[in-house]
């Protein structure tokens, strides 16, 4: 376990990867140092998961709410940037949400309360998001001069072209039923249940094939690239056979067929 004063790294036995954001004193706003660790994080689980070592990723945070984007006193510095400063710093941020949105195994973000600006970001990177009653939305950006520029790739992908215009240009708070709608939320549940939700996402993935969820995942992202060229469709057929024959897709289908559990499943799970 690696533990830091800005965010908390940790993985357990099954392979389970949680990521916390721990300033919970200024509702987990982003700043320089903070989005280092980040980068720093995900740089490391990228490896782990990529070895097979980490399993699935859940971002969380500690406090009230999850992320009010960035931090008030890191603004007002990057006032006084110039703009290679400036651009040195997106890029930073740009290198975080690239590497959140490319991890390899799956990921899952908890969403307690309020996710502001680049928290929004976060959010629309990670593969599943399960959120609080109580969790809302805001690309607030344009209500301070601003724009949600590093984070839009992100978030038109989740919510759309025409939805991302409204929400961007309006910096309207989005409550989690709407957030539900839109696409940005897989799943609202009661304050209370949020964590016993997120394990019961868990188990659900760790069911899965680390390996198949690892190529399915890079497929998804090639097919959003190109999802009608003679080159996406050639690597498609690459994918499914690779994997037929794979260790791992040859254990499934002898499972399947035996009526037992496959063996990359925890030992406590010995359902079909």
């Amino acid at each position: 376990m690696a533990t830091t004063t800005l965010c908390q790294q940790h993985i357990d036995e099954r392979g389970v990867a949680r990521l916390t954001l721990n300033r919970p004193e200024v509702h987990n706003a982003f700043d320089d140092s903070l989005i280092a660790e980040l980068n720093a994080h995900l740089a490391h689980l990228h490896e782990a998961a990529t070895r097979g070592e980490v399993r699935v990723m859940v971002l969380g945070s500690e406090g009230k709410h999850f992320s009010a984007g960035a931090d008030l006193n890191w603004m007002q510095r990057m006032v006084e940037y110039d703009l290679e400063a400036n651009l040195a710093d997106s890029r930073r941020l740009a290198e975080m949400m690239q590497r959140l949105d490319t991890l390899p195994c799956p990921t899952v973000c908890r969403v307690q309360g309020a996710a502001f600006g680049g928290a929004v970001g976060l959010a629309a990177c990670c593969d599943i998001v399960i959120a609080s009653e109580k969790a809302r939305f805001c690309l607030s950006e344009v209500k301070i001069g601003l724009a949600p520029a590093v984070i839009s790739p992100y978030v038109q992908r989740a919510i759309g072209p025409r939805q991302t215009r409204r929400f961007a240009l309006t910096a309207e708070e989005i409550d989690a039923a709407t957030g539900l709608g839109l696409g940005l939320v897989h799943q609202v549940v009661g304050h209370d249940d949020l964590d016993d939700e997120i394990e019961t996402m868990l188990a659900t993935l760790l069911a899965g094939s680390p390996q198949a969820q690892r190529a399915t995942k890079a497929l998804l992202a090639e097919v959003a690239r190109e999802p009608d060229s003679d080159a996406t469709r050639e690597h498609s057929c690459h994918v499914i056979s690779e994997l037929r024959v794979s260790h791992e897709g040859q254990e499934g289908l002898a499972s399947f067929f035996d009526k037992r559990a496959p063996r990359w499943r925890p030992p406590q799970d010995d359902t079909p």
